[in-house]
């Protein structure tokens, strides 16, 4: 089937993507934590203004656009975290084989920690998204009846 040579070839790949999918996930992280500023800022200020003064089609870009945002960070960081979780599972079990229990401690660690900030920073973009897609039909709505009053 697969030849050695292959297999390692494939092995080593994989081993150099932990680290890029864990600052990709911690990127997503500090993108999850920007996201949420915005939203409050959106609710607290931004909506307002929009509804008072906003143009329907602008208004409509920008939502579709953030709402794009949120979407990929949905999206993304669970599937980040899965692959967190499994590259470090393979040197894991190995070392299990070879009685390294402190490897396998570690290569555990980063398993479970990269799966639970994925499906966080994942709960986190579903929550954002779900609300801006209510907060901006509310909003555009609003300006959809205000600019045929006019």
């Amino acid at each position: 089937m697969f030849t050695a040579p292959v297999l390692h070839v494939m092995h080593t790949l994989v081993g150099y993507l932990l680290q890029p999918v864990v600052w990709a996930l911690l990127l997503a992280t500090a993108y999850a934590v920007l996201e949420l500023g915005t939203l409050l800022a959106e609710r607290l200020h931004a909506l307002r203004r929009w509804r008072e003064r906003g143009d329907g089609a602008d208004f409509e870009r920008l939502a579709v656009r953030r709402i794009e945002r949120t979407d990929f960070l949905t999206r993304i960081a669970p599937m980040l975290g899965l692959m967190g979780t499994l590259i470090p599972l393979g040197p894991g079990l190995a070392a299990l084989g070879a009685g390294e229990l402190d490897i396998l401690t570690t290569a555990m660690s980063v398993a479970f920690d990269t799966t639970v900030l994925g499906l966080l920073v994942g709960i986190v973009g579903f929550v954002i998204g779900r609300l801006r897609r209510r907060w901006y039909d509310e909003t555009l709505t609003a300006i959809e009846r205000r600019e045929r009053r006019r």
